[in-house]
């Protein structure tokens, strides 16, 4: 049986022009490289459900997501390397993306809810007729969620941890990184105990829920909550897009506009703020996404 082992994400400096008048040290810990197919956080989200669906013997998985979900682009592609059959849940109606292209090619059974039916996902009974459709099939929330999620994520902070000498630091100060349901935040802080803090970048606006997902996962202290959606989920401006197109030319390293992006320019902002003294030593983590970057460009 696969133990489903996460290859390991590259620890990479990211000299930046805006950090160096701060006097802060900022290292991206590269997720986006793992799997050209299971990439950035997904994996580590989605490794204690595979590993659950393994031990229960299940012949398929099945979870919820939009036409560009990054979530179950790495399902199908990890039932399909680990023999699992897959089912989506998509919010809205049939659309034709390069992502729901991908969903079909790689075996994904796929079932739009509309928007109203996407939206009873939260209802205690949601889940009855699925599993009665997809009878011993493992359910995954949306975007990998829960405490299985949040476990997996968990094994982020040892990734980082094994390659501080990499970048020539033994020790970091805080993590900074893109919060969408929250569930790899609250991993790094279940992982963390309290040693580092960590700040989510939130690619929704406030009143979505993730504050109070985070909470009910980890409780509410270790962790810093940041509006980083510029006005709401997947809201794209010039700016952003100009910041993101700089700083690919700057650090060498690829972003997309929804998560990373949004994070990264949230970030800026506070080291210019002032938000961080000099000295510190933040990790930033890259979440991957960049498939969804065909939904935009």
């Amino acid at each position: 049986m696969p133990d489903f082992s996460l290859p390991q994400a590259p620890l990479q400096r990211l000299d930046l022009p805006w950090l160096q008048p701060a006097g802060v040290e900022l290292a991206a810990l590269r997720l986006d490289l793992i799997d050209p197919l299971i990439s950035g956080n997904k994996w580590f989200k989605l490794r204690h459900h595979l590993i659950e669906a393994r031990q229960a013997s299940a012949p398929g998985l099945i979870s919820l997501g939009g036409n560009h979900s990054n979530h179950l682009h790495a399902l199908a592609a990890a039932g399909k390397r680990f023999g699992f059959a897959t089912a989506g849940l998509l919010r809205g109606h049939a659309q034709d993306t390069p992502t729901v292209r991908d969903l079909r090619a790689l075996g994904m059974t796929l079932h739009w809810l509309g928007y109203g039916g996407y939206r009873e996902r939260y209802r205690p009974e949601f889940w009855q007729p699925w599993q009665a459709l997809y009878p011993g099939w493992h359910c995954i929330p949306e975007g990998g969620g829960g405490m299985p999620g949040a476990q997996g994520c968990a094994l982020i902070v040892e990734q980082c941890q094994a390659q501080l000498a990499s970048v020539g630091w033994d020790d970091y100060h805080a993590w900074w990184l893109a919060a969408g349901t929250g569930t790899t935040l609250a991993g790094l802080v279940l992982a963390e105990a309290g040693r580092h803090p960590v700040h989510g970048a939130l690619a929704l606006p406030a009143g979505h829920g993730v504050a109070e997902t985070v909470a009910g996962l980890v409780g509410t202290q270790g962790y810093e909550l940041h509006d980083a959606s510029r006005g709401g989920f997947a809201r794209i401006d010039d700016e952003l897009l100009a910041f993101i197109a700089q700083s690919e030319r700057e650090a060498g390293m690829p972003l997309e506009a929804l998560y990373t992006g949004k994070a990264l320019l949230a970030l800026r902002e506070q080291v210019q703020a002032g938000r961080f003294g000099p000295g510190s030593r933040l990790v930033f983590v890259h979440t991957g996404g960049l498939q969804g970057r065909r939904g935009y460009l």
